[in-house]
């Protein structure tokens, strides 16, 4: 397994944000973790990648415990796309080259420098290499964060609400690209998202959280109206339509 977690636990103080949460990722699997807000899909996402640490349990990576694992070693592994990434005045072909500092000690050599025109070419970013991050569209510097992820190498990629505050093409555009490159290439992703229909389309397995902890976990089985009901609290009809479960609010 790519990913495996076990038992993993974190909270506040005395309060607890995620219990006992446990599944695994394999090569080509888009997990998307649904809920409605606050009940630690962000929180689950971060315990991943140590950006925090649990209370207990285990987060394996290719078969290696996270807790052994320093900075440079997780972003060697993977890669994090945030909600809202940071904007600079930079441009976006050195935004993109900074992905790479996992891999080099003082300064960028040939190796990274290539790699990142060819994330810019896959990602259809050449247009924009030489215009600076704080002039893009949502749309554009979310393709351009995810691209900076991906040059980084990683073997897992965790982005947390990739579609947030896009318009719908982009959405699409973004959801599509994710599922090409880990359908074409040995990488796996996780992802947080609110959309369940755009989830629904462009995931290949789902886990559905429920006050900190797994409600269900599975395929596009799991997406009925009795877990919608259990999970969101709204009566929710699920139908198939072109052969896609679409989720429909009462």
């Amino acid at each position: 397994m790519m990913l495996s977690v076990d038992q993993v636990e974190f909270g506040y103080r005395s309060e607890s944000v995620i219990e006992d949460i446990a599944f695994s990722v394999d090569q080509h699997d888009v997990l998307t973790i649904l809920g409605p807000n606050g009940v630690g899909k962000t929180t689950l996402l971060k315990c991943l990648n140590r950006m925090l640490l649990p209370r207990r349990g285990t987060v394996m990576i290719d078969d290696r415990n996270a807790r052994s694992m320093n900075r440079r070693d997780i972003a060697r592994h993977m890669g994090y796309v945030s909600q809202r990434g940071d904007v600079t005045r930079m441009t976006v072909y050195d935004l993109i080259l900074l992905g790479r500092r996992p891999h080099f000690d003082w300064s960028a050599g040939r190796e990274d420098h290539e790699l990142t025109a060819q994330v810019i070419e896959l990602m259809e970013l050449s247009a924009l290499a030489v215009r600076y991050a704080d002039e893009l569209s949502g749309g554009e510097l979310q393709m351009v964060q995810i691209a900076r992820a991906l040059v980084q190498q990683p073997r897992i990629i965790i982005l947390d609400e990739p579609t947030n505050s896009l318009d719908i093409r982009n959405q699409h555009r973004v959801l599509s690209t994710i599922k090409g490159i880990i359908q074409t290439h040995p990488m796996a992703a996780v992802m947080t998202g609110h959309d369940i229909n755009l989830s629904i389309r462009y995931s290949t397995k789902f886990i559905l959280l429920k006050e900190g902890n797994i409600f269900a976990a599975g395929d596009r089985s799991i997406i009925t109206p009795e877990h919608m009901h259990e999970v969101y609290g709204v009566e929710m009809d699920v139908e198939e339509f072109n052969g896609v479960p679409l989720v429909i609010p009462r």
